[in-house]
């Protein structure tokens, strides 16, 4: 059972869900104004729902790709060995977890609040949708991107029932900040993209141009972070988020000195959880000391 159970965790690749999880966390924290006059009880609940969200969204996007990316999967050296062109769980087994994962999404959506279960089906299909983004567009990195980036949105309306254009920056920075690295990851694949007819940025322009696009689109996030602190006046625990993004971003962009792509992935891997951290604790951080979300609107 432990063994099952451990699959379908590397199925969905359980230890990325830190990528967007901490932005979600932070949204969460500004929308319920850091839960000051909520009961620790009610807010534990909230938590948790939100986290449940979170988590089966993200296993229903991961395993609907795996299911819909199969046959390509099959033909890919690099992704032969996933689990179900390699048989290690069977298609009907996968295709239940989806459904479980859905129906629990929905479920803990309708749970929050009415708004966030009405859009808990269009969302979830939505997110399902990513999957077929690269067979006709270069642009699916940042859908990707985009997907991911309905997190701080989603846990905003989970609290307050209302969309704001506070939550629509953290999804626009960190629909950049993924789709810049999923270009960087896409460069593994660059041939066989092509010679399967995806399409991708790196199938598209080439390794070296992706890898150029791959840097505007996160010092075009990095700008946005510029204009998040100023619009709000987020103040210095903001701009030393900023900061440290922007070292992460120059740093593995500029002055790495390993052209290594798997090297790059893995710093990119480690630089994703400490920027989505790092975004959590200064949201966090700033309204603890004296930050309100009535400042917001």
């Amino acid at each position: 059972m432990l063994k099952k159970i451990l699959e379908f965790g590397h199925l969905v690749r359980f230890s990325h869900s830190l990528f967007a999880m901490p932005f979600a966390l932070g949204s969460m924290w500004v929308a319920a104004n850091g839960f000051r006059g909520m009961e620790v009880a009610a807010a534990a609940k909230m938590i948790a729902l939100i986290v449940g969200c979170m988590v089966t969204a993200r296993n229903s996007a991961m395993t609907f790709n795996r299911i819909a990316d199969a046959d390509i999967d099959a033909q890919n050296p690099r992704t032969a060995k996933r689990h179900l062109p390699a048989g290690r769980l069977s298609k009907a087994s996968v295709i239940a977890f989806l459904a479980v994962n859905g129906v629990l999404f929905v479920a803990f959506a309708f749970l929050l609040q009415p708004l966030a279960g009405a859009l808990a089906l269009p969302v979830w299909l939505l997110l399902l949708s990513y999957s077929y983004w690269k067979r006709f567009s270069w642009l699916c990195h940042w859908f990707l991107g985009f997907a991911i980036g309905m997190s701080p949105l989603g846990a905003w309306i989970a609290i307050r029932g209302e969309f704001a254009v506070f939550p629509i920056f953290l999804l626009v920075i960190l629909m950049l900040w993924m789709g810049g690295f999923d270009i960087i990851y896409a460069t593994q694949d660059e041939e066989i993209d092509r010679q399967m007819g995806l399409h991708s940025v790196p199938a598209r322009f080439g390794r070296k141009r992706a890898l150029q696009i791959a840097f505007w689109s996160h010092i075009a996030m990095l700008v946005l972070c510029v204009a998040f602190g100023l619009f709000w006046g987020m103040g210095a625990p903001w701009w030393a988020v900023t900061g440290l993004m922007a070292a992460a971003v120059f740093y593995i962009h500029l002055f790495r000195k390993s052209d290594d792509l798997d090297a790059m992935n893995r710093d990119f891997f480690l630089a994703n959880v400490a920027i989505s951290v790092l975004v959590m604790v200064g949201l966090i951080v700033w309204i603890c000391m004296g930050g309100d979300v009535n400042a917001l609107y």
